[in-house]
């Protein structure tokens, strides 16, 4: 777990957030000749709500379809969201048409680690012209030399060669790569940093190389983390406090340690005692998660998205959606049932 000092204020407050997609069932022909219909609506970020101080590194985590991707692309103002708010440094960034956000100012706040190291880099710019485009963009004060030296800085930064700074993408190695992308992200000196899977296309031995230089990073440079992976050993590693994702909705927060070691929501659970370890007299106890995940498509309000798979459902789950509500100082989640069963063990 990091040890970065922070600070009360919240750089980073999500209210409410939403973003539905419309979903078209038949083809326009059909619909013609049928009565028409109430539009059906895909919930891919359905009413999340946290806080993420500065200093701080927040893992985000869940399978695949969780709604974490749109969550990511609407705090980075690449879409817009149908509903809920968005303050980055106490500005309302989500009130922001994301068709111009690129060219504003607030843009320099929040920059992203993508995924992909190869395909989120330009094939025809070189290493240096990569790490210069969003200063040119942002930064547009500094030119020629002053450009050029600030480039030079991040490369050393980031533990790039100068002399692979003239190369294009596909003459460096998956690590110079990421190093390059990472290079890229800080060069307009962010508050926040998104970091989606950033080491998932890398060989294990680069990938502690690359965690290690972001954690150097953000003691150097003071900036936060909002940590997206499916690593869930990285995740309790590296963050401060962690998300639990499914189905659009936050189910579980609180302090990485702690939701690691005692999980309260039976998702939760699933994903901890996925997790392999090599510890002598230490055995996660599995948790079976039969049956499949309901649809996005309009889910019924009062349900709680975890049925039909979760273990320990009763009619009530049926009847009455749960919402986030603590257990305990900065620990919070959403089950009927969660301070009965810890109680219990």
């Amino acid at each position: 777990m990091t040890d970065a000092a922070t600070t009360d204020a919240p750089l980073l407050e999500v209210d409410g957030l939403c973003k539905f997609y419309p979903v078209q069932r038949d083809s326009p022909l059909k619909e013609m000749f049928r009565p028409a219909k109430a539009p059906s609506f895909l919930h891919a970020v359905d009413g999340v709500s946290f806080d993420l101080k500065a200093g701080e590194t927040v893992g985000l985590v869940g399978e695949s379809g969780c709604g974490k991707s749109t969550l990511v692309r609407l705090l980075t103002r690449l879409i817009d969201a149908s509903e809920g708010n968005i303050h980055l440094d106490g500005e309302d960034i989500g009130a922001m048409p994301a068709k111009g956000f690129g060219g504003r100012a607030q843009r320099a706040k929040v920059q992203m680690v993508f995924q992909d190291a190869t395909d989120s880099l330009n094939p025809r710019y070189t290493a240096a012209d990569a790490i210069a485009d969003p200063l040119r963009r942002l930064r547009p004060e500094l030119k020629g030399a002053a450009l050029k030296a600030r480039v030079s800085e991040l490369a050393e930064l980031t533990g790039l060669p100068q002399a692979l700074l003239s190369r294009f993408p596909h003459q460096l190695s998956g690590g110079q790569k990421a190093r390059v992308g990472i290079a890229r992200a800080i060069a307009v000196e962010p508050k926040l940093l998104i970091l989606d899977e950033p080491t998932s296309a890398l060989d294990v031995s680069v990938q502690v190389v690359i965690l290690r230089l972001l954690e150097d990073l953000k003691k150097r440079l003071g900036m936060s983390y909002l940590f997206v992976s499916h690593d869930l050993h990285v995740v309790h590693l590296l963050c401060d406090r962690v998300l639990v994702m499914y189905l659009g909705r936050i189910v579980e927060s609180g302090p990485a340690d702690k939701v690691f070691r005692n999980p309260s929501h039976p998702y939760t659970k699933a994903l901890v005692a996925s997790i392999p370890t090599f510890e002598p007299g230490v055995r996660h106890a599995r948790t079976p998660l039969a049956g499949e995940p309901r649809s996005p498509i309009d889910p019924d309000p009062k349900v709680c998205r975890f049925t039909g798979r979760c273990p320990s459902e009763t009619a009530r789950c049926s009847q009455e959606m749960p919402v986030l509500r603590r257990l305990e100082d900065g620990h919070e989640v959403a089950c009927h049932y969660a301070e009965l069963k810890q109680a219990a063990e």
